[in-house]
C-alpha cells in the first residue's frame, strides 16, 4: 500500500484531495506546515494559522486519518520572506507562491514526508501530472486543471522532474463546485470555507505594511510620462542581428532625460510594481495613472494615464540563463534553437503566442503581441497545449 502525505491546509481543496486519496486506497498522512510565527504583521487580529489547523485537524479526524503539524517558519523565512525583501530592494517584483511551492511545499515539506516514509506528496492544486515515456525512461508533464477558472499550474512553474516524480493532484480533474459538492456531502467544516488570500500560507498579509516594517521608506518624486512622448515614437536604430533587435524591444526605458511633469510624491520606489494603479493617492488626471515604471536607485516612480499607455507595453521579455528552467529538460532548447509556445507573465492571465529564442547568455521571449507591464522579478511560463515545458524569472 502506497503512503501519501497530504499537505493539509485547512481548506476545502486539500481536504477534498485527503478524501479522494483514501478512496483511491492509498495510506494517507495529513500534514500541516506552520509557515509564520510574526502576527505583528497579520491583519486584524485573526490568527490564521491557528483556525486554519484546527479545521485541518478536524477534517483529518473525519476521514479518520492520522494528522501532525510541523513549524517550516524558518525555512520560510530564509528562503521566502528574506528573498522578497531582497528582490523589492533592487526593485523587482518576486512571486512567492511560486517559489514556495519549489523551496517550500516540493522541498522542505517533500523530504519530512519522505522521512515519514512516504511514496508521495499531495496537495491540494488545481492541475494535473502526466506521463510519457521515450526513449526508454518516463518523463513526467506538468498539466493544466480541468477547471479552466481555477487552473493553478503556473504555482507549479518551477517543479522539477525529481518533485514531479512524486507529485500528487488529486482534485485535478475536478473542477471547484465539484469540489465543494463533494466536501458538503460529507459535511467535512471547510466545505463553504473562503478561498485563501494574501501570501502563501502567511494569512492575510498586506504587502506594502509588510514591506514597510522591513524597507526603510524614503521620498521620491511621482512623474508623469505624457502618451505621446518622443521616446515612444523614434524609429528603431539598424540592428546586425535577431539577438540585437529582440534586445531593443525588451529593453528598459530610460526616462531620466524624457520630459515628463512631477505630479506627487511617494514613500519608496521600492514599495511599487510596474502596471500598478492603486496606492498612487494622485488626483485629477482625465484618466487614472498607472506606474509605467520604477527607478529605485534614483528613487522616481514613472507614470502614464490610462491601461493603453505605450510605456506600459513591451513585445520581448529576456530570462538570464541561469534563471531558465525546463520542466521538460528533454525539451529544452540549445543556443541558436527556437520554439513557438503559448506563454504567460502572470497567474490567470490568457496565454499569448510567443516564440522562444535560446541565445549563449539567455532567452528571448517574443510575443506576437505587446504585452503589458512586463514585470522584473515575475515567472514567465511557457505551455504547448495544456502543458506546462517551463518558466522563467523576467530581467
Amino acid at each position: 500500500m502506497k503512503r501519501v502525505v497530504v499537505g493539509l491546509s485547512g481548506g476545502v481543496d486539500s481536504s477534498v484531495a485527503a478524501y479522494l486519496l483514501k478512496e483511491q486506497g492509498y495510506e494517507v498522512i495529513g500534514l500541516f506546515m506552520k509557515n509564520w510565527h510574526d502576527d505583528s504583521v497579520t491583519i486584524s487580529n485573526e490568527c490564521p494559522w491557528l483556525e486554519d489547523s484546527n479545521d485541518a485537524l478536524l477534517v483529518a479526524e473525519k476521514l479518520g486519518i492520522p494528522f501532525q503539524t510541523v513549524d517550516l517558519s524558518e525555512q520560510y523565512k530564509e528562503k521566502i520572506v528574506d528573498y522578497m525583501f531582497s528582490e523589492y530592494e533592487k526593485g523587482r517584483t518576486p512571486n512567492p507562491d511560486v517559489l514556495c511551492n519549489r523551496e517550500i511545499k516540493f522541498d522542505v515539506f517533500m523530504k519530512i514526508a519522505m522521512s515519514l516514509g512516504a511514496d508521495y506528496v499531495a496537495t491540494g492544486h488545481y492541475c494535473r501530472k502526466g506521463a510519457i515515456e521515450k526513449d526508454g525512461k518516463e518523463i513526467y508533464q506538468l498539466l493544466a486543471g480541468k477547471d479552466g477558472n481555477k487552473d493553478q499550474s503556473y504555482f507549479l512553474c518551477q517543479l522539477s522532474q525529481d518533485q514531479l516524480s512524486k507529485a500528487l493532484f488529486p482534485i485535478g480533474e475536478l473542477t471547484k463546485p465539484e469540489v465543494r459538492e463533494i466536501a458538503a456531502k460529507l459535511d467535512l467544516i471547510t466545505a463553504e470555507k473562503k478561498d485563501s488570500q494574501g501570501l502563501c500560507f502567511i494569512g492575510k498579509v498586506r504587502l506594502p505594511e509588510f514591506l514597510q516594517q522591513k524597507l526603510q521608506p524614503k521620498e521620491g518624486i511621482i512623474v508623469e510620462i505624457p502618451a505621446d512622448a518622443e521616446v515612444y515614437n523614434q524609429e528603431q536604430p539598424q540592428f546586425d542581428s535577431e539577438e540585437e533587435v529582440f534586445a531593443y524591444e525588451a529593453r528598459k526605458i530610460n526616462y531620466l532625460k524624457v520630459p515628463g511633469k512631477v505630479v506627487g510624491k511617494h514613500q519608496g520606489a521600492h514599495y511599487f510594481t510596474k502596471g500598478q494603479r492603486k496606492g498612487l493617492n494622485v488626483g485629477g488626471t482625465k484618466e487614472p495613472l498607472f506606474i509605467i515604471e520604477t527607478d529605485v536607485e534614483k528613487n522616481i516612480v514613472y507614470t502614464g494615464q490610462g491601461n493603453q499607455h505605450p510605456g506600459l507595453f513591451k513585445s520581448a521579455l529576456f530570462v538570464a540563463s541561469d534563471e531558465i528552467h525546463w520542466i521538460r529538460e528533454d525539451l529544452a532548447l540549445k543556443e541558436g534553437e527556437k520554439m513557438e509556445v503559448m506563454a504567460r507573465i502572470r497567474y490567470r492571465q490568457p496565454l499569448q503566442k510567443a516564440t522562444l529564442h535560446q541565445f549563449k547568455d539567455g532567452m528571448y521571449v517574443v510575443f506576437e503581441n505587446p504585452q503589458s507591464a512586463i514585470t522584473e522579478g515575475q515567472f514567465v511560463a511557457w505551455h504547448l497545449n495544456d502543458e506546462i515545458l517551463g518558466s522563467g524569472v523576467i530581467a
